[in-house]
């Protein structure tokens, strides 16, 4: 049983074998955090390195993650990378592409990127929409160039649910951040919450 289906986090563990970016000693770098019929699921490419020191999503002190969320309505008030697992009360979850590697998406080795693992999660869990926090991480889904994936969101697809695609909210993108995908993306899980 996993921390996804058990309802316990395995964040200790997790965070305790962690050590110098080594690739081979954690399988899991960060739980994910998935239940059936989730409002919002967010989909990284992989975990930082701080995040997997600490096992928390978006943990490094210069990614906007956190702040995004609250900044664009899509959370009541500002959470903590160390409360990511309070969200699913929100009804938000949380995964990534490849769940053993960890760095920035260019250190990622190609062999960890698992997206029919993660294909079977969403068809398994049926959340009512996923954010791809990247464009690297959504061309990694779609199999085609980030430079023909537009930051919003996505043409319909009858077999997966609504897809979003938001400007990565990592402080090394900086040159590429804005807030509006994000509060495209409020606008519509509030209003499909609603419905």
């Amino acid at each position: 049983m996993t921390a996804a289906t058990s309802g316990t986090s395995a964040v200790p563990h997790i965070a305790s074998l962690v050590r110098d970016n080594d690739l081979t000693i954690a399988p899991h770098r960060l739980p994910d955090q998935l239940f059936p019929n989730l409002r919002l699921v967010f989909v990284g490419t992989a975990a930082s390195t701080r995040s997997a020191e600490l096992g928390h999503y978006y943990a490094h002190p210069g990614n906007r993650f956190w702040r995004a969320l609250h900044e664009a309505g899509i959370t009541p008030r500002r959470y903590q990378p160390g409360e990511f697992a309070a969200l699913i009360e929100l009804g938000i979850g949380f995964t990534d592409l490849s769940k053993s590697g960890a760095g920035m998406d260019h250190q990622i080795a190609a062999e960890t990127i698992d997206v029919p693992g993660f294909r079977a999660k969403i068809e398994t869990y049926r959340p009512r929409t996923i954010a791809f926090t990247s464009k690297k991480a959504a061309s990694l889904f779609y199999g085609r160039p980030s430079s023909g994936i537009a930051l919003r969101r996505q043409p319909r697809d009858e077999d997966l649910p609504e897809i979003f695609v938001l400007p990565s909210p990592s402080g090394a993108a900086s040159g590429h951040w804005t807030l509006e995908p994000w509060r495209e993306l409020a606008m519509w899980i509030n209003g499909a919450s609603m419905n």
